[in-house]
């Protein structure tokens, strides 16, 4: 019998379910991947180390979820299918198992693998809340699983766009950064400030609470709507690097979008291409 697959976002208590759950005959193996990563190095390694959920493998973003920065790909080009699956079996993940993942923020570095491993079918989940809304005891081992098994898989068209298809206005393009790069009154990264022509800002802080949980599934339906998503449309979603924008796929997934791709190269690839136009202000 299959598991029923996971939600994109599930809580404590749903993850504490999980944990008792397993290992049982009919679901598979449970992973804990740690993924807190920041921009400035502020959290990362030595924060997993400082304590983390019992179990938890520590997955670094810059090195395993991204492939070397690279021109015409952007800061976090998606890796390798092989590189990746490398790095999953490091992390001990096996096959037809499934996968919580989380981080110490905003669940932003946690729902860029969750997405990345939902768009190659395998059943994974961001953790709400992440390391904060845990009310057990941390571990402060380096835990070092028996390596998994997970095969490489090629990244599916169905679930990524390129930036001619992003420029083509066939879909609903979504930009999930800060309303000020939006505008393009800064830009701290990237070549050039504002955002692709077309695109609808909706900042992937949105979808979180005051108590920086995920918005319920109905409050995140009213919040794509009211910007002109719509279910038979296709959008395409990109942030600065193609990390934030997976928090805004996860999130429309979660209002019940099924229709998503995520652009990876996202704001670093378009804004290096002179080639490509720059818009600026606060609309589309």
């Amino acid at each position: 019998m299959a598991p029923a697959a996971l939600a994109p976002i599930i809580d404590v208590s749903q993850l504490r379910e999980l944990l008792e759950r397993d290992p049982s005959a009919d679901e598979g193996a449970l992973h804990l991947l740690d993924v807190r990563w920041a921009l400035d190095g502020s959290t990362g390694h030595h924060t997993y180390l400082a304590g983390h959920l019992p179990g938890a493998v520590y997955v670094d973003l810059d090195t395993e979820l991204a492939a070397p920065a690279r021109t015409g790909a952007g800061r976090h080009p998606l890796p390798a299918p092989e590189d990746f699956a490398a790095s999953l079996r490091r992390a001990g993940v096996t096959a037809g198992s499934r996968v919580v993942a989380y981080d110490d923020t905003t669940g932003a570095p946690a729902g860029r693998l969750v997405w990345m491993l939902r768009a190659l079918g395998h059943d994974a989940a961001v953790l709400d809340g992440g390391l904060t809304s845990w009310d057990g005891e941390l571990a402060t081992d380096e835990v070092r699983p028996t390596e998994g098994d997970v095969p490489a898989r090629a990244w599916p068209v169905t679930e990524i766009a390129d930036a001619d298809e992003v420029a083509s206005g066939s879909s609903l393009v979504i930009d999930a950064r800060a309303p000020e790069r939006y505008r393009g009154d800064v830009e701290p990264v990237d070549p050039r400030a504002g955002h692709i022509p077309g695109a609808v800002n909706l900042p992937f802080t949105g979808n979180l609470g005051e108590d920086g949980a995920f918005l319920t599934p109905e409050e995140l339906r009213g919040r794509f709507e009211a910007a002109g998503v719509e279910p038979e449309q296709e959008a395409i979603v990109y942030c600065g690097s193609g990390v934030t924008a997976a928090h805004d796929v996860l999130a429309l997934q979660r209002a019940g979008f099924h229709r998503v791709r995520l652009f990876p190269g996202s704001w670093s690839q378009w804004s290096a291409d002179p080639a490509r136009p720059v818009a600026t202000g606060a609309t589309p």
